[in-house]
């Protein structure tokens, strides 16, 4: 890796035991996949990250935004610069008045999605439960718009804050928001000054009252369903390609090509999941991408669709 001396010193006297240096990808990805990051940083305080993305701006070093790494495939080749995880900090959930008649809660983008949801099944909240089961935290889940068929991020999100590479902290609201299938465009007028993405740092979401049995009965069945038809013990990133438009899903498409349980390596199409690449225990990035291209092709080549790919890659 190329990551200098001098820069690994600052972080090193800056963040102590909260950085660490050539670390693998592999232990921060639901995967399992990945080669190392030059340094990945876990902030204590809002504070802390504004520090770090300020400076890492000014030295010219690129960072990454990294939540659950649930929905991201990382190249065996590993990660230039800095992946910021935000599991120390932002990780609050507060409902701003109980006695509204539309809930109105505050998320930092780096609590989880399945804390949100339970928060929002014992408050009695209707409005998340198209969310149980997605693994990942509130920021990264609205990076992607994550979703199921019935709902996604978009439905309840009324206004993000966000950090800007040179420091700066912006509200935005949903109107400002570009938000489609699985993928949050960001306002052209940010005049981002380099390659670095804004970080979300929370997010303001609004929720209906319900019937609190209601709703547990409702996410039971979700997560039974859910649980049935996924391979939920399997390292994966989730569903590898978007769905396309018409009535067939990637999934079916997939399955109907049979390609069910194709393997390369150790990464395999799920035989439970036609949507799902699987890590049987020793899959590499490579494994997986050759797969995918499998996928892809082997699918073009019989229904004339071209699949589009809905985890990120990187590195």
């Amino acid at each position: 890796m190329t990551m200098d001396r001098a820069v690994r010193a600052w972080l090193t006297e800056t963040f102590g035991g909260d950085v660490r240096f050539d670390e693998p990808m592999s232990r921060h990805t639901s995967f399992r996949v990945g080669g190392p990051a030059e340094a990945l940083v876990r902030p204590r305080e809002k504070d802390d990250l504004v520090r770090l993305v300020c400076w890492a701006a000014e030295q010219g070093t690129a960072c990454m935004p990294l939540g659950a790494g649930s929905n991201i495939l990382v190249s065996d080749n590993g990660i230039q610069g800095i992946v910021i995880v935000l599991d120390n900090c932002l990780t609050s959930i507060i409902e701003n008045d109980p006695t509204a008649a539309v809930a109105n809660i505050t998320a930092g983008a780096g609590a989880t999605l399945a804390g949100l949801c339970a928060y929002a099944l014992k408050n009695g909240l209707e409005g998340l439960n198209f969310a149980l089961g997605i693994p990942g935290t509130v920021g990264g889940s609205i990076r992607v718009n994550a979703g199921a068929n019935d709902g996604s991020m978009a439905d309840v999100v009324a206004s993000i804050s966000v950090l800007l590479p040179q420091g700066t902290i912006r509200n935005l609201e949903k109107s400002e928001l570009d938000f489609c299938y699985r993928k949050l465009d960001w306002p052209k007028d940010l005049a981002l000054e380099d390659d670095n993405d804004p970080i979300i740092l929370e997010a303001a979401l609004c929720l209906e009252r319900g019937d609190k049995r209601d709703l547990k009965k409702q996410a039971e069945q979700i997560m039974r369903q859910r649980k049935n038809q996924q391979p939920w013990t399997d390292a994966s990133a989730g569903c590898i390609f978007k769905n396309p438009d018409g009535e067939r899903s990637a999934g079916k498409l997939i399955d109907m090509a049979g390609l069910k349980g194709k393997r390369i390596g150790d990464a395999q199409v799920s035989p439970r999941h036609a949507n799902f690449i699987i890590n049987r225990g020793q899959a590499t990035a490579d494994d997986v991408l050759a797969l995918m291209d499998l996928v892809r092709s082997t699918v073009f080549r019989r229904y004339q669709i071209q699949l589009e790919t809905e985890v990120k890659i990187v590195g």
